[in-house]
């Protein structure tokens, strides 16, 4: 099913789509209602990487909920699908409202500790789940996600799914669909 994206984006995509650049997407705290855009995202863009920075079912709090646990995990097998689907290379570091044996249940040798900092074509990238895990590595990115925070160097997976292009290093943030805030249980950001 093709994406509709609204006429902004469209300039965004069409680069995104016809460049021969290493391309590395970035998403993190993706809720059950993002995995068909996230899909068709992938389709459209075919990333060489794809780095998920936790709470890869953002709408079930696990944390919380733990009685949760097999929605999670039907969530999980979704995303895994569509991930596993797409042929790139996956690193998947779990979050706070993760349950690390599941995620290496479904994501095995992908799975990384937050703090990582991976090598990509001759860059490093510090990979977390919250800013807190990369602010103080050394490295030419630092993904994460978690919270609206941004830091020197980073980039967010909360604020749009962002794309890294190798060797050039641009940038670009395609944003979530309208309502993934209100999916991930962020009320009082949308002042609700």
């Amino acid at each position: 099913m093709p994406i509709r994206l609204p006429i902004f984006r469209k300039k965004v995509m069409e680069k995104l789509s016809s460049t021969e650049e290493t391309k590395i997407m970035h998403v993190s705290d993706t809720p059950e209602s993002v995995y068909r855009f996230l899909n068709g995202l992938i389709e459209k863009t075919e990333p060489d990487y794809i780095i998920h920075t936790g709470d890869l079912a953002d709408n079930i709090k696990l944390e919380r909920r733990p009685e949760l646990k097999p929605l999670y995990v039907g969530a999980v097998r979704r995303l895994a699908r569509v991930l596993k689907n797409s042929g790139a290379v996956l690193y998947i570091v779990p979050g706070n409202e993760d349950d690390p044996e599941v995620v290496g249940e479904f994501f095995e040798d992908s799975v990384v500790e937050p703090g990582t900092v991976v090598e990509i074509e001759g860059k490093r990238f510090a990979l977390g789940h919250t800013w807190k895990d990369v602010v103080g590595l050394e490295a030419d990115f630092k993904l994460y996600g978690h919270s609206f925070k941004l830091i020197e160097r980073g980039l967010n997976g909360v604020l749009g799914v962002n794309f890294i292009l190798l060797p050039s290093g641009e940038t670009y943030r395609v944003k979530y669909p309208s309502g993934t805030d209100f999916d991930r249980g962020y009320k009082m950001w949308r002042g609700l």
